[in-house]
């Protein structure tokens, strides 16, 4: 696993109390779009947690942009957000 999936699924983790978390580089499926920069990344989130799972989907989704907040201005180009 790459350094920046690391560092994504940590920062999370810090964050959010989570008891499985799936962190995907998708960025390979979207070469051909015309947006694509190789700087940055189209990740897929996949987070079982009871505390997102508390709070609504809208809620559980702004809660992780909001500790994403610096890699999504800089690296991430799209993400994606599974809650379990």
């Amino acid at each position: 696993m790459d350094d920046y999936i690391n560092f994504i699924e940590n920062k999370i983790k810090k964050n959010i109390d989570v008891e499985k978390i799936i962190v995907l580089d998708n960025s390979y499926k979207h070469k051909k779009h015309k947006s694509f920069d190789v700087n940055k990344r189209h990740l897929y989130l996949e987070i079982e947690s009871k505390f997102l799972r508390s709070v609504s989907q809208l809620e559980a989704q702004r809660n992780i942009m909001k500790i994403l907040k610096d890699e999504l201005k800089k690296n991430i180009h799209a993400l994606e957000i599974k809650i379990k």
